[in-house]
């Protein structure tokens, strides 16, 4: 087995020493194994990518010295994979329209009988407001979808469990407590409005399509990683080794974030900073 690799950056912003630790770590892991590291650009919500970005971090990993198989896959070119992924969840009867919007959900969450909002990987743990009590009929609907959660993990019938080389935050391995995706996790959205899918529903049809053997990524998506695991079983699709990786943070310990200018590589770059100075900034 070739081992396969991605690097998926969003094109919102400027790339940080966090990144570039996560590009070059994915990049020497593949190297090492003879494999391959393939770019792929997380554009999904066209509201918030640019091209000046995204040409600045093709820019930035080719001044690092990394190199990935042509052409570049590109999400916002994906979206009818994404809806054939969605139609066969609809068809299982494990998809409902949802109507609410973020301020919906916050105020649902934060009902006095509910207590404080619990944050998951999706965010705020959907309350369940438009979860129907049958299952929905007819085609699939051009709006918000969520995964009834509950449905979907009474679905599977072996143990809920991924190969993990790295760990999670606390030292996390890969097993899965279903019971605690539903209290902790919830009815995650797959598809948004003008976006045609989540993040969630596209990196695990876009890792299954291109054989990605291993995802490496930092430990802040460890947490997400369940709902992965899960999307690929419902879809019948591989679940490939994952490797969470420490996070770089700043000198108060906060994790960097594209805010973070002052950490960008191109800010690096202009005060005449090499790739190695980067690999040693961020101990590799």
């Amino acid at each position: 087995m070739t081992f396969r690799t991605r690097f998926a950056p969003s094109p919102t912003g400027p790339l940080h020493l966090g990144h570039a630790y996560s590009a070059l770590l994915a990049h020497d892991m593949a190297v090492a194994a003879g494999g391959l590291l393939f770019l792929r650009i997380d554009d999904i919500d066209q509201s918030r990518s640019r091209a000046t970005w995204e040409a600045q971090i093709l820019d930035d990993l080719r001044w690092l010295g990394l190199t990935w198989p042509e052409p570049v896959w590109r999400q916002s070119h994906r979206v009818p994979r994404y809806r054939e992924a969605l139609e066969i969840l609809w068809d299982q009867g494990l998809l409902y329209s949802c109507t609410c919007s973020r301020a919906d959900i916050r105020a649902a969450a934060s009902a006095p009988q509910e207590g404080a909002p619990l944050h998951g990987p999706d965010g705020i743990v959907y309350p369940g407001t438009c979860r129907p009590l049958s299952t929905p009929k007819g085609p699939l609907p051009d709006t918000a979808l969520r995964l009834d959660i509950s449905k979907a993990l009474a679905r599977l019938t072996d143990p809920f469990l991924f190969n993990e080389t790295g760990a999670g935050p606390a030292g996390e391995t890969g097993h899965i407590l279903p019971q605690e995706m539903v209290t902790h996790v919830g009815d995650v959205a797959l598809a948004r409005p003008g976006m045609g899918a989540s993040y969630h529903l596209s990196i695990v049809v876009d890792d299954a399509e291109q054989d990605i053997t291993h995802v490496i990524r930092g430990q802040d998506l460890f947490a997400a990683t369940q709902i992965h695991v899960l999307l690929q079983r419902l879809l019948n699709l591989p679940t490939p080794i994952y490797h969470h990786h420490r996070l770089i943070r700043d000198e108060a310990g906060k994790r960097l974030a594209k805010r973070d200018d002052a950490r960008s590589l191109a800010t690096y770059r202009d005060a005449g900073k090499t790739p190695s100075d980067i690999r040693a900034m961020v101990w590799l």
